[in-house]
C-alpha cells in the first residue's frame, strides 16, 4: 500500500473513532483527539452537515451574513475561543486585507485571501442543533465561525436558521 493512502486511511480512521466517542462535540476537540485537522473532522460527519463552497463564494456569503443581524462570531485557536456577539460590518478591501468596522463590536482586518472553502455546519452540539458558517483556510482550520444565535431558553433564533438554510441552499 502506499504510504500516502495508508496515512490518509491512517487519519480518517483516527478521525471516525474521535467523533464516535463524541458525535456531538466541539470539532477542534475532535480533531486534536485524532490528530488531524477540524476540516478532516467536517469530512467525515453524516451527509449533509458539513457543505463546503469555494472561496469565491466569500462576497455574496459575507454580504448575506451581513443582514442577518446579530449573530455569534467565533475565532477558536488552540490558545483561546473567542467569541462575540454582533451584526457583522459589510466590509472593504485595503491594504491587503478585508477590514471590517462599524457599529458593532465586530471589527477587524482578515486576510481573505488565505480563505479556500466555507463550510455551512448543521449538526449536534451538546445535545442541541447547531448551524454556523465556516470560513476555512488552507491549513483545515476554521479562520472563524459565524453562528446562528439563541434565544433566552438556548434555542436557535428561527428567522436566521431560515437564513442559514436558504443561504446554504443558494451556494451549494
Amino acid at each position: 500500500m502506499d504510504t500516502l493512502i495508508q496515512t490518509t486511511d491512517d487519519r480518517r480512521q483516527r478521525a471516525l473513532a474521535a467523533l464516535a466517542e463524541k458525535p456531538d462535540g466541539v470539532i477542534e476537540q475532535i480533531a486534536a483527539k485524532a490528530e488531524v485537522t477540524p476540516a478532516e473532522v467536517l469530512a467525515i460527519l453524516p451527509e449533509g452537515a458539513a457543505i463546503l463552497v469555494p472561496s469565491e463564494g466569500w462576497e455574496p456569503i459575507w454580504k448575506d451574513l451581513t443582514s442577518w443581524g446579530e449573530i455569534l462570531m467565533i475565532v477558536h485557536t488552540e490558545d483561546i475561543v473567542l467569541e462575540v456577539e454582533g451584526s457583522l460590518p459589510e466590509g472593504s478591501e485595503g491594504h491587503g486585507w478585508f477590514n471590517i468596522h462599524g457599529d458593532s463590536p465586530i471589527g477587524g482586518h482578515i486576510r481573505k485571501e488565505r480563505c479556500v472553502s466555507i463550510a455551512f455546519v448543521d449538526r449536534g452540539f451538546h445535545g442541541r442543533r447547531s448551524c454556523s458558517v465556516w470560513f476555512m483556510n488552507a491549513e483545515g482550520r476554521a479562520m472563524f465561525k459565524v453562528f446562528v444565535r439563541r434565544d433566552e431558553e438556548r434555542n436557535l433564533l428561527e428567522d436566521q436558521v431560515s437564513r442559514f438554510e436558504a443561504l446554504r441552499q443558494a451556494v451549494a
